[in-house]
């Protein structure tokens, strides 16, 4: 297993990871994703955010990192910390419990750069979800309804969203 930053070679398979998602997410009637501009995947690979674990030569899992999140964490976007995005697992993977693998890279990740914690968020109530990312070390800190959404992309829009944290 190898974890690196994607390329730019990768971004139709990154797409294809994110239509393969968004189908899923209908499939299990949960919010789903918006189709995400190829040039938010192109730049989040140039500045180095886009992310990747490969198993046997193939992308098994990408997602997407920021250090700000003011948007979706207000007052809390001020604590040092790392944001996950997008988690999108290659089906071939799915139960290899690759959120775990990242979690493990996170906390080195957060470390080198100086940060107290790693966060994500989920769009709605997921109770599978929330209690797959608590089983992967996060501790859920409730549901919040964002105040403002100008920016983000579609599925945020008159949301609610789960947050999640790991405290270093």
């Amino acid at each position: 297993m190898i974890i690196q930053n994607s390329s730019v070679n990768d971004i139709d398979i990154i797409k294809q990871l994110y239509d393969t998602a968004r189908a899923f997410q209908k499939l299990k009637h949960a919010v789903c994703w918006p189709e995400f501009d190829t040039a938010l995947i192109e730049t989040e690979i140039l500045e180095k955010r886009q992310w990747k674990i490969i198993i046997d030569d193939q992308i098994a899992c990408i997602w997407a990192t920021t250090f700000n999140d003011p948007q979706i964490w207000e007052e809390r976007n001020n604590d040092p910390s790392i944001y996950i995005h997008r988690i999108a697992t290659n089906p071939y993977f799915r139960g290899k419990n690759l959120v775990e693998e990242i979690v493990k890279w996170g906390r080195i990740y957060a470390k080198e750069n100086n940060k107290k914690f790693i966060r994500l968020d989920t769009v709605g109530e997921n109770m599978g979800l929330i209690n797959y990312y608590q089983k992967c070390g996060f501790n859920f800190l409730g549901l919040y309804k964002l105040k403002n959404t100008d920016g983000l992309p579609n599925h945020y829009s008159n949301a609610s969203v789960s947050l999640f944290e790991i405290e270093l």
